[in-house]
């Protein structure tokens, strides 16, 4: 999709509601629909974080957005693909200030390049007990990405194109975090299965721009 064309329905993007849980359990196992629900009180104790969907134009002016694919490490999200973003410290301010600086530090685009559209609905992630709250951003001009070494394996490039492509949803096995083999619908993006919290905002995104383009 022509960037321009992004750019001219950006007013019905800010004004469409965000669907929340309608959207985001599309994205969750069935058996663990119930389990979300019912986590009020973790989350009232949870970390909090901010991340970025950040779209931006490619060098034939084609919509993109940014993913990650974070390193391999003793952690429950190690090798998994994510949104640049990361844990709220007392500096940020705001945790959309969070999201703009952990992009820049993750995937070296300069906060002054940067503009939050649209705050989405926030997921709370019980493996490691943080409650996010995704934005959608953009950049006006195609991004020189510089991977942050120590956390980021690859910066990963996806078209809006083939986002919006029903093809890219699949259901495959994953480990979880509790070490056990489940099926999990997901996202196949560029190669990569995209699946847990991530899936659950790509969702909303999906849903939001779907209704935004009548798709």
């Amino acid at each position: 999709m022509n960037f321009d064309t992004f750019l001219q329905t950006l007013p019905k993007i800010e004004n469409i509601p965000v669907l929340g849980e309608t959207s985001q359990f599309k994205m969750v196992p069935a058996f663990r629909h119930e389990r979300l629900r019912n986590l009020q009180k973790e989350i009232k104790d949870a970390k909090l974080a901010g991340v970025l969907a950040l779209f931006y134009p490619n060098k034939n002016n084609e919509t993109h957005f940014v993913l990650i694919l974070r390193n391999t490490y003793k952690g429950v999200h190690s090798a998994q693909v994510a949104f640049p973003g990361g844990r709220y410290e007392a500096e940020d301010e705001s945790l959309e200030k969070t999201a703009l600086r952990e992009t820049f530090e993750e995937v070296g685009v300069p906060i002054a390049d940067m503009e939050i559209i649209k705050k989405l609905s926030q997921v709370y992630i019980p493996p490691s007990n943080f409650y996010v709250q995704p934005y959608i951003g953009l950049t006006h001009k195609m991004p020189k990405f510089v991977r942050q070494t120590d956390e980021v394996e690859a910066v990963i490039e996806v078209s809006l194109s083939h986002f919006l492509d029903d093809s890219v949803m699949v259901t495959q096995k994953v480990k979880s975090s509790y070490s056990l083999e489940v099926e999990v619908p997901a996202f196949k993006l560029n190669g990569h299965i995209v699946w847990g919290a991530t899936a659950m905002m790509l969702s909303e995104i999906k849903d939001l721009l779907k209704a935004a383009y009548n798709l």
